[in-house]
């Protein structure tokens, strides 16, 4: 059985990701093919299971991290195609800005930070529930 709260909590930070996605499908949706296994954008019920992107994230206790514990971003691209580097850090930019502009609008009275943990993103501060 999973903590109300959490599931709440989880569910606001869900919202923010379908945002990024949405975001990333309109700005790099056109510009590569999607793999051929996965659904288009808007086939399935979860944006997480379709489209060129797939943005989450899954908590992490920070051992070994200049942060502590908080949320590891994950950004996927579904394409066989090959990413250049600096286009992979473009998105990445992208995520962190949108990040910083969505999450205070669905946790308002929380102190959230996002910053680069070396190559990853990690969302962390006050997680209290």
């Amino acid at each position: 059985m999973r903590n109300r709260k959490l599931v709440q909590w989880e569910a606001k930070l869900k919202k923010v990701f379908d945002e990024i996605d949405d975001y990333l499908e309109d700005t790099y949706g056109k510009k590569y093919t999607l793999h051929p296994a996965r659904p288009g954008r808007g086939e399935t019920a979860n944006k997480e299971h379709d489209g060129l992107f797939n943005v989450g994230a899954s908590f992490s206790a920070g051992y070994g991290s200049e942060y502590g514990r908080g949320y590891v971003v994950d950004i996927d691209m579904v394409t066989l195609q090959q990413v250049p580097d600096e286009v992979e850090a473009q998105i990445e930019d992208d995520v962190m800005k949108k990040l910083k502009k969505e999450l205070p609008k669905y946790f308002p009275d929380t102190t959230i930070h996002i910053h680069k943990d070396g190559r990853i993103i990690k969302i962390h501060g006050d997680l209290r529930l």
